[in-house]
């Protein structure tokens, strides 16, 4: 599976940006699939998970309430609307796609990702 993300750039604080993810194919279509980010100098996070139907979620506490991840399983595409974005939201945005159909937090779990996406927030 090949993960395609686009939608990154900058933006100032409190403004919004809309991240993409497709898959290379339909094989992601069966399982969860997450956002992480990585700012420099500092490890890998977890930001958000959505499950194989859309029907469960989980979000990093630090991101709840502004931002909102999506699927369209028809386009094998998933997304991560950003809003309220705050200078420490800088970072490399990665997707990837799960081995579990539910959504998960635990970075062990992914074993497709995609390449980064920069996302940098200005004060």
């Amino acid at each position: 599976v090949q993960l395609q993300a686009s939608g990154g750039g900058l933006v100032q604080a409190g403004g919004s940006l809309r991240l993409s993810c497709q898959a290379s194919r339909r094989t992601a279509s069966n399982n969860a699939m997450g956002w992480f980010r990585q700012a420099p100098g500092k490890e890998r996070e977890f930001v958000a998970s959505i499950g194989w139907n859309g029907g469960s979620t989980k979000y990093a506490d630090s991101v709840k309430g502004r931002f909102t991840i999506s699927r369209d399983r028809a386009k094998d595409t998933v997304y991560l609307q950003m809003d309220s974005l705050k200078p420490e939201d800088t970072a490399d945005y990665y997707c990837a796609v799960s081995r579990t159909p539910v959504a998960t937090m635990m970075t062990s779990q992914y074993n497709y990702w995609g390449q980064g996406t920069q996302v940098t927030v200005s004060s």
